[in-house]
């Protein structure tokens, strides 16, 4: 087919672009992937197909701006070098992208505006993932400015989970161009409890701040949701506002989403959109383009509108009334007034926790503060923590330190699980990331691990602001003491200090060691971290035998059990004696070093809780005497 040369506009493009803003709705195109495979081109990422198959793409940005789209997306959400780096394609950022905004404006011939796509980088930022605020706007910037050298007429921001990140895309856009007109959208989830309260409105005050055109929402919700997020973001800025639902909600059918909504549904529904405010209307998921041309005809006479808010239901008097803060536990009120003692009790399979109670109930007679519970241990399959910890707290009334491990749940999975343990009384959260599962009862299961420790301390620290890791509302703020764990005697300390930094800076409240067995590790740790004024749980582990002492020092990673104290097990004749001597040493030989240490954690041998009472009356410790 042959295409007459592009003529030079008189009026500038963006000016062109905002100028018809002003005049009435104007129609985004649909799902270009959506296509695609719907055509049998499987392959990803789809803007590959810029490269690939170029006639293929600009055919249906044609077909598109056939079917009435007036703001065409060039085929490139996800063509930034970190995203692009998985397939192999980092090298190809600049040609994808400017060869997206080329075939769609080859396509257009002046017919429509065309849309550099800029989508999220699909993983997380640091501190819930590995990657560095700085990282990622520097894939932004590179993308952008192929988008911009490309002409694009406007950039579309949009499919952004984290406003962190998508704020990250706007300095990075505006660095690049400081007038290129700019929509930006976040994706809301389908939660009527956080689009009732102030923090859509908020979102669109912050993003209005970068001085965008559009503010407005795309995916994951079908038409009916998003008339919601519109009427939330409505009145927030004088921004106009953007919507592009999902044409429904998918069904899943050998991994592909399959959709099920009406031509006549998705247009009715455009229609509400904009009679609700919205000017720049389309679908995402699964929008073909006889979705946009059905949208094209049902808006074409249709102003856009006010929505009509429905009069808030006047509520009981009591109900407005502050509601009282969940108490700290009584661990966390002591923390920092009385040295504290807590104790590991070691899980057994199965279901009989007869053992554990037993053991609990001994310690707190024997004044001991707490008890650890662990989350899975060298991935071996136990009774989950929190019902532990509240089985132990119900039944014997003693306080848990609840480890929990970020290797078996997603962040979902997380927060589900920490917001039931507040409700259970479950208030002393340990932070760990948790040993791979290739070591455990199931080598072939699967390690999550969608955030680290340092991620899970950054989701308590959240929930005791009242919100998800994604800013979300989750109402009642929580009050968890939030533990980390830390290793004095780390072949890179260093590392160790830097991400003890870390998790303080995330909301750390107090540190539990691994073993240490040498007063002059423990000063050189104390010293090099004294600038965190964190409080340090001390652990100690009573040494049962000499195989014991040398598993943990080749068999346990991070443990280092000092040659000196293995040849003294080795020669002992009393080997439970002998570990005990070597436990009071320590903690006698580090006296001076007391006002520096919060308290000590005991690991002992399972079923030898009686050892923790010789070596704390043997050392002049007593859990609840001032130190």
């Amino acid at each position: 087919m042959l295409r007459k040369f592009f003529v030079t506009c008189a009026i500038p493009m963006n000016s062109r672009f905002l100028e018809r803003l002003q005049q009435r709705p104007i129609v985004i195109d649909g799902s270009i992937e959506a296509v695609l495979r719907s055509r049998g081109y499987d392959e990803s990422p789809v803007e590959l197909y810029n490269l690939k198959n170029p006639l293929l793409v600009e055919q249906i940005h044609g077909e598109f701006i056939d079917a009435g789209a007036e703001i065409i997306q060039a085929n490139t959400r996800r063509a930034n070098a970190i995203t692009l780096d998985a397939f192999k394609l980092k090298d190809k950022v600049y040609e994808i992208n400017r060869k997206g905004v080329w075939l769609a404006r080859t396509a257009s011939l002046n017919r429509a505006f065309v849309a550099g796509v800029v989508g999220p980088i699909g993983k997380f930022l640091a501190p819930i993932g590995k990657l560095q605020p700085e990282e990622v706007r520097e894939a932004f910037m590179t993308q952008i400015h192929a988008l911009v050298d490309g002409n694009c007429d406007l950039l579309l921001l949009k499919s952004f989970i984290d406003v962190d990140e998508l704020e990250i895309a706007l300095h990075a856009a505006r660095h690049i161009s400081s007038d290129i007109p700019i929509i930006a959208q976040k994706t809301f989830p389908e939660d009527a409890a956080v689009l009732a309260t102030e923090f859509p409105r908020e979102v669109a005050k912050r993003l209005h701040r970068e001085g965008v055109v559009a503010i407005g929402s795309n995916g994951t919700v079908g038409p009916n949701r998003m008339l919601g997020i519109v009427r939330s973001l409505h009145g927030a800025t004088g921004a106009i506002l953007s919507a592009q639902p999902d044409i429904g909600i998918p069904t899943l059918v050998d991994g592909h989403p399959v959709y099920n909504a009406t031509l006549e549904y998705v247009a009715n529904s455009a229609r509400v959109l904009v009679e609700n405010g919205v000017t720049i209307i389309g679908m995402d998921g699964g929008a073909m383009p006889e979705h946009v041309r059905a949208i094209s005809v049902a808006i074409a006479e249709t102003p856009v509108g006010i929505p009509v808010l429905k009069a808030k239901k006047q509520r009981d008097a009591a109900l407005d009334q502050p509601q009282p803060e969940s108490q700290p536990s009584t661990f966390q009120r002591n923390l920092g007034r009385k040295f504290l003692v807590t104790v590991e009790l070691d899980i057994p399979r199965g279901l009989d926790m007869s053992e554990v109670y037993e053991g609990a109930e001994y310690l707190g007679r024997h004044g001991i503060d707490a008890v650890n519970i662990s989350d899975g241990a060298r991935a071996r399959l136990r009774m989950n923590s929190i019902t532990i910890s509240h089985l132990i707290r119900e039944r014997t009334g003693m306080e848990c330190i609840t480890h929990m491990a970020c290797r078996d749940r997603n962040m979902v999975g997380l927060q589900s699980e920490l917001l039931g343990a507040h409700v259970l009384g479950v208030r002393n959260i340990l932070a760990v990331t948790g040993d791979p599962a290739h070591i455990g009862d199931y080598p072939y299961a699967t390690s999550v691990y969608d955030v680290d420790a340092i991620g899970l301390i950054r989701a308590l620290h959240r929930m005791n602001e009242g919100s998800d890791l994604m800013g979300n509302p989750v109402g009642e703020r929580t009050n968890f003491l939030i533990a980390c764990a830390c290793n004095p005697v780390a072949d890179d300390l260093d590392r160790e200090i830097g991400r003890l930094e870390r998790k303080v800076a995330e909301g750390a409240n107090v540190a539990f060691t691994q073993p240490v067995f040498e007063a002059a590790a423990l000063a050189t740790f104390l010293e090099r971290t004294a600038h965190l004024a964190i409080p340090i749980m001390l652990g100690i582990i009573p040494l049962r035998s000499a195989l014991h002492a040398e598993f943990l020092h080749h068999e346990v990673p991070g443990m280092k059990i000092p040659e000196h104290i293995q040849q003294r097990m080795r020669a002992a004749h009393d080997s439970l004696a002998e570990g005990i001597a070597v436990a009071v040493e320590f903690l006698e030989s580090i006296q001076a070093m007391r006002d520096r240490i919060a308290g000590i954690y005991v690991m002992p041998p399972r079923k030898k809780n009686e050892m923790i009472v010789e070596i704390l009356e043997r050392a002049g410790l007593r859990s609840g005497v001032n130190a």
